[in-house]
């Protein structure tokens, strides 16, 4: 009888998990539904990187200009490409699931919350919560830390690099988005070194000394992993890689705090 119990058990969290799985697929295909319906909204803010008026570049060239400094971005007007019959409609199509999959993933963490919330105990519940709008908050600075100045930085940088003048650049618009999605995708994971120095404190492998003591290390391999992340200019590698030391030293304070607790 126990046994019929147990397996009753397995099948109803089953149950569960797939009707938590229809629904994550629903919202996530309404949210397609509306992105691919809405392309000119969608691509018009997805290539404003690309424009020579992108708010980032007015707002270096105000700075410059306020400080008396020539003009950091010149106007420039690169032209996009696609060299595939189905070229524009597939990344329209790929672009579309990666924004809805973005923007359901609030809904998706709630549903994820709310199947493994009744096997958590109270203090984990409130500090699974925690760490989830840690891990959000993060993902997205990261994400809108790309978009705004890293990625544009990065484009302006090599769309509008020569090795002859005779050579036009014409970027294809797949290279485009697989650069912008690979950078912001990997800014993202990058901005959440807090929370990992968090767990990894929380098991003890790591501790705030062994961080402060080897804060140059930590700089230098900060600094490459902005120059694999960036491969463009030391001004896109220090915009990331300042950020990034910035966490780590958030994350020594992290540290700290984890290991005042009993």
């Amino acid at each position: 009888m126990a046994q019929d119990d147990e397996k009753l058990t397995f099948w109803g969290h089953l149950e569960v998990m797939r009707k938590m799985l229809f629904r994550i697929i629903g919202v996530t295909l309404i949210f397609a539904v509306i992105i691919f319906c809405f392309k000119d909204l969608t691509f018009e803010i997805l290539l404003a990187p690309s424009k020579s008026d992108f708010i980032f570049y007015r707002w270096v060239e105000n700075l410059s200009a306020f400080f008396g400094f020539e003009a950091a971005f010149q106007d420039f007007s690169i032209k996009m490409i696609s060299t595939e019959l189905s070229g524009q409609f597939l990344v329209h199509l790929s672009t579309t699931c990666y924004l809805a999959l973005l923007c359901a993933s609030p809904y998706i963490v709630f549903e994820l919350y709310r199947f493994i919330a009744p096997a958590l105990y109270e203090n984990e519940k409130k500090h699974s919560v925690k760490i989830a709008i840690a891990v959000y908050g993060l993902f997205f600075l990261g994400v809108l830390l790309s978009y705004y100045v890293i990625f544009p930085v990065s484009f302006n940088s090599l769309g509008t690099y020569q090795v002859d003048e005779g050579i036009e650049n014409q970027i294809n618009i797949s290279s485009y988005f697989s650069s912008f999605a690979s950078l912001t995708f990997l800014l993202g994971l990058v901005f959440q070194l807090p929370v990992l120095s968090f767990f990894l404190a929380k098991i003890g492998i790591l501790n705030a000394d062994v961080m402060k003591n080897y804060r140059r290390h930590a700089f230098m391999l900060i600094m490459v992993l902005a120059a694999i992340i960036t491969p463009s200019d030391l001004f896109s590698l220090f915009l990331v890689g300042l950020p990034v030391y910035g966490l780590y030293e958030l994350s020594i304070k992290i540290v700290k705090r984890v290991e005042r607790i009993p």
